[in-house]
């Protein structure tokens, strides 16, 4: 997948191209409904599939006290936008110029100007422009002025709940610690990704040594507790990861027990490996199941105890 960061990267003669835009705030799957319509417009006529999004939510800028916790960070947007089979991402930054270009401005210079759109796809709640004053009609009556064609998708609906799969719903969900119904929405197990840093090397001397994630990881960290799940390594910055998967236990939280951790870490310890130097690596921690909650026990033995429990219980899940 070709990144661009700004129009001006796009080379002269791009087009035709059919273009996917939204926010694609965890590429859930409402959002891989758009693209998937879009790969299939585009094999109709052979013309490039593009993702249209940006580095940050437009609220950010906008109305920061409104704006969410992103569900995925950069990185991760650009990995799972690959994933979906689209031939480029346009990452456009979301700084005053752009927030500042009027609908048209928009239309004539991303879409018509850079990209040669001959199809726009869009969710049914899109909005773009200064203001916010683009709506799917406008951008419907720019297309016919332009000369390309819009396609709004209609919202994609959880079969049991009858409710909106939604970037806002998946917060609640990961908030609560309830990971396998986010991993449903998502089409994927949610994860955090950043780099392996020195903790205080507390699991090491109790037998259960972890790979504790610097704090700037990105992601949305889900509801402190103990998880079964996944330890992607990456290698190191620069490096080509081994992208091997290991099995893993990973705690979220504060370390009640000895109450000395100022923010939430997340650590995860994989399964039977003592010896395993992750320092300086980045990996990606997936979350499958929640199994307790995060409490603070009675001395050291007992957590040891606990701990070992919960790596049984890992390990009962994941084999």
């Amino acid at each position: 997948m070709i990144v661009f960061r700004s129009p001006s990267e796009v080379p002269a003669g791009f087009g035709p191209s059919v273009v996917a835009i939204g926010k694609f705030d965890g590429v859930h799957t409402g959002h891989r409904a758009v693209i998937e319509k879009a790969r299939t417009d585009a094999a109709a006529s052979g013309a490039r599939v593009v993702a249209v999004t940006f580095d940050r939510n437009p609220l950010a800028l906008l109305r920061p006290e409104l704006c969410p916790e992103s569900l995925i960070g950069e990185h991760q947007k650009l990995r799972l936008l690959a994933e979906t089979g689209v031939d480029a991402t346009l990452m456009l930054r979301f700084d005053e110029a752009l927030a500042n270009l009027s609908a048209r401005e928009f239309v004539e210079h991303v879409l018509v100007g850079a990209l040669g759109v001959q199809t726009v796809l869009v969710g049914v709640d899109f909005r773009f422009g200064r203001g916010g004053a683009g709506t799917p009609a406008l951008l419907a009556e720019l297309g016919r002025e332009f000369g390309f064609d819009v396609d709004v998708i209609d919202d994609v609906r959880a079969t049991q709940d009858e409710r909106r799969v939604s970037s806002t719903w998946i917060r609640e969900l990961l908030a609560a610690g309830d990971v396998e119904r986010a991993a449903a929405l998502l089409g994927r197990a949610p994860s955090v990704w950043g780099e392996v840093v020195h903790g205080l090397k507390r699991g090491r001397e109790l037998g259960f040594p972890t790979a504790n994630l610097a704090p700037d990881c990105e992601g949305f960290i889900p509801a402190d507790g103990v998880y079964a799940g996944w330890l992607v390594d990456e290698a190191a910055e620069g490096a080509v990861g081994t992208g091997i998967r290991y099995p893993a236990a990973i705690s979220v939280g504060t370390n009640p027990t000895f109450d000395d951790v100022l923010v939430r870490q997340v650590e995860a310890y994989v399964l039977d490996e003592t010896d395993l130097d992750l320092y300086g690596h980045r990996v990606e921690v997936q979350f499958g199941k929640r199994i307790r909650g995060m409490v603070a026990f009675e001395g050291i033995d007992a957590l040891v105890v606990q701990m070992a429990d919960d790596v049984a219980e890992v390990r009962r899940i994941l084999t």
